[in-house]
């Protein structure tokens, strides 16, 4: 019953949201600052099968007079496959006072039916379903310290309620609150399609005993983003370095799974572990003022996974994509992966680019 109400009130709100956008162009003749956009979702994965939904979103200014802060953006996401899977978002990116600070809001809640693989003297090796009810809410911001470097804190609160297949594990409940202490290095031309210049990230995440975690762990989350100009500033080389290390207790829950964005072509779900690297490169070739291809290629490797064959193995990935800029006034892209990854592949709908 909770899925269905869940798809009645999401329709509701997306005809609330498309009558809105039938009267943003008359807003946006009065007032330039806000851009509206709805965006469907229609997408194919071999975990959770046919999704579909909604994504209307938001670009603004909270300072009409501030012309050195990028645009802040809000979104609703509504999705629902046919797994049985649904998930619902509310994602916030904020930019204020002469880009000086920048803030997040995100909250997510859905069921997420998917499978993992299981190799132990136990059970028969091979993929078995679990489901989680998770809720997430995360909070965070960002001030800055000196020219292009930033520093700052955010919160995020998990609950997640896992069952698995033939009870090969005992089911879960895991409730976590973690602290998390951030640096930012950006020279980007843009937030949202940087055309030059570079992002550094280093985020340590905490999960201390003391602040509500059952157990200890923590995380080290690293990435380095370039952006090389090509064909007089049409198109763009980026590359991209992420390293994901877990320490400690780190919960089924926590464990870092190969693909999204870090490495695309793998979508069962089968190689996960404590922690992930990743390097990968993309061409960005912008054949018209708002279409575009992608080309891309890259490979990871895990370590902490329960099977021990996997551990330090490489996975390569490499596919194409297309791009359709969302927005009017502001690069942001929405578009379309294929990806094939080790004995794996995958389809990913984009909502910006993949770094």
């Amino acid at each position: 019953m909770q899925k269905y109400i869940f798809i009645i009130s999401f329709l509701c709100s997306c005809a609330i949201v498309s009558a809105q956008k039938q009267e943003s162009d008359s807003i946006q003749k009065k007032d330039k600052n806000i851009d509206i956009t709805v965006m469907p979702f229609l997408n194919f994965n071999r975990n959770l099968e046919f999704m579909f939904g909604a994504i209307p979103m938001m670009m603004y200014k909270l300072n009409k007079n501030d012309e050195v802060s990028p645009k802040s953006m809000s979104g609703l996401s509504g999705v629902y496959s046919t797994n049985n899977s649904y998930f619902i978002a509310f994602f916030n990116r904020f930019f204020f006072d002469e880009d000086k600070w920048r803030a997040k809001f995100f909250f997510f809640n859905g069921d997420y039916n998917s499978q993992f693989y299981l190799e132990n003297q136990d059970v028969v090796p091979g993929f078995y379903d679990y489901g989680t009810k998770a809720t997430v809410v995360s909070i965070g911001a960002q001030r800055r310290i000196v020219q292009n470097l930033y520093g700052g804190v955010t919160y995020t609160y998990a609950h997640y309620n896992t069952v698995y297949e033939d009870d090969v594990q005992p089911p879960s409940v895991v409730e976590t609150n973690g602290i998390e202490l951030n640096t930012l290095y950006d020279t980007r031309d843009a937030i949202y399609y940087p055309m030059s210049g570079e992002k550094v990230q280093l985020r340590w995440i905490s999960f201390p005993e003391w602040f509500g975690n059952d157990v200890a762990a923590e995380k080290i989350l690293a990435e380095y983003n370039k952006y090389i100009p090509m064909k007089n500033g049409r198109d763009l080389i980026a590359a991209r370095f992420s390293g994901k290390f877990g320490l400690g207790d780190i919960a089924f829950q926590q464990q870092q799974t190969i693909g999204g964005k870090d490495i695309r072509g793998y979508s069962q779900g089968e190689f996960r572990g404590d922690g992930l690297m990743a390097i990968q490169g993309e061409y960005r070739y912008n054949f018209a003022k708002k279409m575009g291809l992608v080309g891309f290629a890259g490979v990871a490797t895990i370590y902490g996974s329960d099977t021990e064959a996997y551990n330090w193995d490489l996975y390569p990935g490499a596919g194409v994509g297309y791009r359709y800029q969302a927005f009017k006034k502001v690069k942001f892209n929405i578009g379309l992966d294929a990806a094939v990854g080790k004995d794996d592949w995958g389809i990913y709908f984009r909502i910006g680019e993949a770094f």
